[in-house]
């Protein structure tokens, strides 16, 4: 019997999952890269970008943290929303915690 198909081993990390709207797509990417090095020093450990087959304007991120502290301290990060309206963040985020199982 083949084992079933998973991403990992568990649920040691928590995501940090935000979809949003953004005005373009280019300049918004362009400023999230940017981002990465804040990310990494409010301990994010992976960082993902989807981007709706349906609407090129309508993303999701996905964050890995080690805990749920810091993946709720990173997203109400007064900086982070000011780099995401500079970004081109067309409205409010959808944001929202998932781990593994």
């Amino acid at each position: 019997m083949t084992p079933p198909l998973r991403h990992g081993a568990g649920g040691s990390v928590v995501r940090l999952m935000m979809r949003h709207p953004v005005a373009d797509y280019d300049a918004w990417r362009r400023a999230d890269d940017a981002l990465d090095s804040e990310r990494r020093r409010m301990g994010a450990l992976s960082h993902a970008v989807y981007q709706s087959l349906d609407d090129p304007q309508d993303i999701t991120v996905e964050i890995g943290f080690a805990t749920a502290h810091a993946a709720r301290a990173f997203a109400g990060s007064p900086h982070l929303r000011e780099r995401m309206a500079a970004a081109g963040v067309a409205g409010p985020p959808e944001i929202w915690l998932v781990t593994e199982r």
